[in-house]
């Protein structure tokens, strides 16, 4: 413990000795992230219940210049919310502020505190007949705050939006310890900079979400389901098009994956089968939702797969014939994490590119991949309806893991480069976190990160919001 006793003594008085952890086995959960590719020395875990009680942590830790790690559900995938080593910074868990504030179904707002999880804050919107149409795979641990953090994107991004999209207003504790009440329900609010959408996507770097108003959406009266076998990388983007075009309204969700990560899903994950007759190179998944009750949207796909089963776009098709079997599918989408767990090391790329050259990026990449490294098992899938492909690399089959993982930045290198090339971003929903800011410099170098340290410098001149997260040192 490198702090002096005296702020541990002052942090226990201000939000309760309860809620200041410092034994071992109490702060272990909370030290390493999801993937365990970091497994930091927390000086203690604070665990505020109010937003006072944030303000009154920040400023007691700014005082003595003590860092402050901002953690939600801890489901970064680039060790985003995971202290250092050095048992020096401060976790501040969010997870007592989980109250729903306020809920209005004829503004469509929902005011939600940062610690609630996103599965929260969907069920009460569900409850009003309403949508909060952000949806992602940890939605049961992931909180709004990290949520918001991370401008978090998922499944309903081609329809909806990243989770930018969804804020009107924020309540923010600023590293001075002041807080900024802009929990605003507001459609139209031309008053200067637009402050909310600085804190989004910041990772914490800048301040603390505390509570957020997000932007609701209609119920769904019907949707319908459809997994498909496509012929090729082209295929699949052919497919979306159609369907783009035919009806955008409709178009919730179209997702890509390829052979080998489907293989993975229904080899290690119990429970899982392929809805068609036979297994194929690449898979396309498209979900259609409306709040039309009198759309028949199930006929609607069908005759839209007919037309690419004429013309080979599509060559086997199932369309879900009952809720549960479409939960079955989607899990064959959603378990493509878990089962790459199961099945070894795995790097994981992140990335975006314009969703025509998807295709491109889906060929080059693959080929590079298997160029550096043979034997290697790409595991390509995501949300190809914009442009989000997470390319995964999965260890070959005869290579031991740590051998495997210690290339990881040759290959994510490798990816990248075709990335650039076909004018894409290195992080497309994960965020930068620990794992990525080398890389700011060569591709965000220049005026934007100058840019972006002044804003830090600004904000947080002491550095001790997230330190060592997304911007590189100096």
């Amino acid at each position: 413990m490198h702090h002096d006793a005296s702020l541990l003594d002052a942090l226990r008085a201000a939000i309760g000795a309860a809620h200041v952890l410092t034994d071992v086995a109490d702060t272990a959960a909370y030290a390493t992230d999801w993937r365990r590719l970091y497994e930091g020395r927390p000086a203690a875990v604070l665990r505020p219940g109010s937003t006072a009680e944030v303000a009154a942590v920040v400023r007691l830790c700014g005082a003595a210049g003590a860092a402050l790690v901002p953690q939600g559900g801890n489901t970064s995938m680039v060790g985003g919310a995971t202290p250092s080593e050095s048992g020096r910074e401060f976790v501040l868990s969010l997870g007592r502020l989980n109250r729903i504030r306020d809920l209005d179904p004829i503004d469509q707002t929902l005011s939600i505190e940062a610690g609630a999880t996103l599965h929260a804050g969907q069920q009460a919107a569900l409850e009003a007949d309403c949508l909060l149409p952000l949806a992602i795979g940890s939605q049961g641990s992931a909180q709004i705050g990290g949520v918001l953090s991370t401008n978090a994107g998922g499944n309903n991004t081609l329809r909806y939006g990243n989770a930018r999209e969804m804020v009107l207003g924020l309540e923010v504790v600023l590293p001075d310890g002041q807080v900024w009440d802009g929990l605003r329900r507001l459609r139209k609010d031309n008053t200067g900079y637009c402050l909310r959408q600085l804190f989004v996507g910041a990772e914490g770097t800048l301040g603390v979400i505390t509570a957020a108003v997000l932007k609701l959406q209609p119920r769904p009266r019907q949707s319908a389901l459809a997994f498909c076998a496509v012929a090729s990388e082209d295929a699949a983007l052919a497919l979306f098009t159609r369907c783009h075009r035919a009806d955008p309204a409709a178009v919730q969700a179209f997702e890509y994956m390829g052979g080998l990560g489907v293989a993975l899903v229904l080899r290690h994950i119990p429970g899982t089968s392929l809805p068609l007759a036979m297994p194929a190179a690449h898979y396309a998944l498209i979900e259609l939702a409306t709040p039309r009750a009198d759309a028949d949207l199930s006929a609607q796909l069908e005759a839209l797969l007919a037309g690419a089963l004429a013309e080979g776009i599509v060559q086997d098709a199932v369309i879900a014939a009952s809720e549960a079997q479409a939960q079955a599918i989607w899990r064959l989408r959603e378990e493509h994490s878990e089962a790459q767990k199961r099945a070894g090391a795995s790097i994981k790329n992140d990335i975006s590119v314009p969703v025509s050259r998807v295709p491109a990026l889906l060929r080059e990449a693959r080929a590079a991949c298997e160029a550096l490294l043979p034997g290697v098992r790409v595991v390509a899938f995501g949300h190809l309806g914009d442009g989000n492909i997470h390319f995964n690399l999965e260890q070959p089959e005869a290579m031991a893991a740590a051998d495997f993982l210690a290339r990881d930045h040759e290959i994510m290198d490798t990816v990248n480069a075709v990335v650039r090339r076909l004018g894409g971003s290195f992080s497309a929903e994960h965020g930068v976190g620990r794992l990525k800011p080398y890389m700011m410099p060569d591709w965000r170098g220049g005026a934007e990160l100058d840019l972006m340290r002044r804003i830090k410098q600004a904000i947080d001149p002491q550095d001790i919001m997230n330190p060592g997260k997304l911007l590189p040192p100096r």
